[in-house]
């Protein structure tokens, strides 16, 4: 009932997983991720257990086909599940029982596994499979939706669209430092839920990326003078007040400004 792309990035910095569905909220249902250990995506009549055995199997040590044998072999219902796994050394399986809804099947290769049931047909993880093949340039994030828009775009789930889904555990965590949830994002009920889906990562961007460090301008002088004044305008005492309430926190640093919260500060005192 979904079509899903496990990868990992080429540096072994970032492992994820986009999924998309004629299915409510399939991010609470496919994706598991752990960085320094893989992702999986379990699917068609999902057993979410997989997710946390097929973590638990590969960080004691398992690769992913060991993984994928022990999780299925264990499950009476192994004949309707689907799921596909990388491991932390790119090492990839995708597996479809023979009891799937048709179209179903997968394809895997170096750091990527695609999978997919209740398809159009297989053309759908044929593009998928282009899709982030070419993608090779991009970052983890941009890459699996590449790959997820190139099988919507081919038809994906031929029942419709309703859900879709994208988490990625990185090296460089996210919100908090020492967590490695880097991208958790979920659009739940949408008649178009894989473009919104992109519209969301790049939403993620300006909210959660770090500042280039060398485009910072020093609060000093005029532009020191600016701030203050449309910082009062808008009744906060400082900074880091205004950009925690508008959540720009992650982009301020002591005595400097990224230049993209000041055009923001600009627009709201305008506003104001």
């Amino acid at each position: 009932m979904t079509f899903s792309v496990v990868g990992r990035s080429p540096d072994g910095r970032g492992t994820g997983v986009a999924v998309a569905s004629k299915f409510l909220a399939v991010g609470s249902a496919v994706p598991a991720a752990r960085h320094g250990v893989g992702a999986l995506a379990t699917q068609s009549y999902a057993n979410t257990l997989y997710k946390r055995d097929g973590l638990a199997l590969l960080q004691q040590g398992h690769d992913a086909a060991a993984t994928v044998q022990t999780l299925v072999q264990a499950d009476e219902g192994r004949a309707t599940r689907q799921v596909g796994v990388v491991d932390a050394h790119g090492r990839a399986v995708s597996w479809t029982g023979d009891a799937c809804h048709a179209w179903a099947g997968g394809v895997t290769g170096e750091g990527y596994a695609i999978q997919g049931n209740i398809l159009v047909g297989p053309q759908v993880v044929e593009a998928m499979e282009t899709a982030w093949l070419d993608g090779s340039s991009l970052p983890l994030p941009e890459r699996l939706l590449a790959s997820l828009g190139a099988g919507d775009r081919t038809g994906g789930d031929r029942r419709g669209r309703q859900s879709a889904a994208l988490l990625v555990v990185a090296d460089s965590g996210g919100y908090t430092e020492g967590d490695d949830l880097a991208y958790d994002l979920r659009v739940d009920d949408h008649a178009d839920p894989v473009p919104e889906l992109v519209r969301l990562l790049a939403l993620h961007h300006v909210y959660f990326d770090a500042p280039e460090e060398g485009a910072m301008l020093a609060l000093e002088g005029d532009l020191g003078a600016e701030v203050a004044g449309l910082l009062a305008a808008l009744g906060h005492p400082d900074l880091d007040s205004w950009a925690g309430v508008e959540n720009y926190e992650l982009r301020v640093r002591a005595d400097r400004i990224d230049p993209f919260v000041l055009d923001r500060l600009r627009e709201a005192a305008a506003r104001a």
